[in-house]
């Protein structure tokens, strides 16, 4: 038995949640998946995985098991990284994740240059509004709009940002006209969902701070959807000034509250990559988002003027 290999074919099998899964990855059949986790257990003499037709688990020994494999692999990578970068150019896969609206916005355009620089470094972006486990080693660099608390993560703040208020023309024209914050308990609210609780909005001008419970008709964990309802005149939005940029060039979103700083969290936003201390930081991470601190910013003016 190639234990590597089994060690490989377990993370990826619990990751995936199927031994099929796994073994398409690696063009083996499921059979051969779990005989090889299976001589694993065998040699390390505990279960690993409860096994069922629809679900693998991990048991209290796979657990920390899989814990330290996944280690023990994101090192191997790291190894292996830092002997090629002493010869080869960065190759290999750089596993990414973004938020889905600034993943859309920015980030997805500026994916073409850098591969243009890289040409054998593939990437693998994946969105979504959930913030993933960077330890766990399925992703090697992650973008936030808040600075990781984590302090085995580095974090490099790559832009400022604010949040704002948009609505659509029509809306702005059918409806009462918003001049404080209290207002806009008389309007349509399109919301991030956070949570069960009421949603609050929070207001800052000449440091006096007003906290509104905003009325709201429809939420979403997707800022895409949240600016795409704005558009069409369903009601107002907070979203990133960034992510509006284009639409409120075009006028099919106005801003509103202007004299007002508005967060439904903190009023400290931006966009930070996030990545894994380490003493050695693999070649293809830092070459990313040293691209991406150069060039983040100047999509994100190309797409205001």
């Amino acid at each position: 038995m190639n234990r590597l290999q089994a060690m490989e074919l377990f993370v990826s099998a619990v990751r995936e949640g199927s031994f099929s899964a796994a073994g398409r990855r690696v063009g083996l059949s499921p059979a051969s998946v779990s005989r090889y986790i299976g001589e694993l257990e065998a040699q390390l003499g505990v279960q690993l995985l409860n096994r069922s037709t629809r679900h693998l688990g991990l048991t209290d020994a796979g657990k920390i098991f899989f814990q330290r494999t996944e280690q023990v692999l994101h090192g191997i990578e790291d190894a292996e990284a830092a002997a090629l970068s002493l010869q080869t150019a960065p190759r290999g896969t750089l596993r990414v994740h973004s938020r889905t609206l600034f993943g859309i916005k920015v980030l997805t355009p500026l994916i073409p240059g850098f591969q243009k620089l890289y040409p054998e470094l593939k990437v693998e972006l994946r969105l979504s509004e959930r913030r993933p486990q960077l330890r766990e080693g399925e992703f090697d660099v992650d973008f936030q709009i808040q600075a990781p608390t984590d302090p085995g993560l580095m974090q490099r703040r790559l832009l400022r940002s604010e949040r704002i208020l948009v609505a659509s023309p029509d809306y702005v024209g059918r409806m009462p006209k918003l001049r404080e914050p209290e207002d806009i308990t008389r309007h349509n609210c399109l919301t991030y969902w956070m949570g069960p609780d009421d949603v609050v909005w929070k207001f800052m001008r000449r440091n006096k701070l007003r906290e509104i419970v905003v009325p709201s008709s429809f939420s979403s964990n997707n800022g895409v959807v949240l600016c795409d309802l704005a558009v069409t005149g369903h009601g107002i939005a907070l979203l990133d000034d960034y992510t509006v940029a284009e639409e409120v060039k075009s006028r099919r979103l106005v801003r509103l509250l202007p004299g007002f700083r508005v967060t439904n969290s903190t009023f400290d936003e931006g966009i930070y990559a996030t990545f894994l201390q380490s003493s050695y930081r693999p070649e293809k991470i830092r070459v990313f988002v040293d691209y991406m601190a150069e060039n983040v910013p100047k999509q994100v003016k190309r797409s205001a003027q």
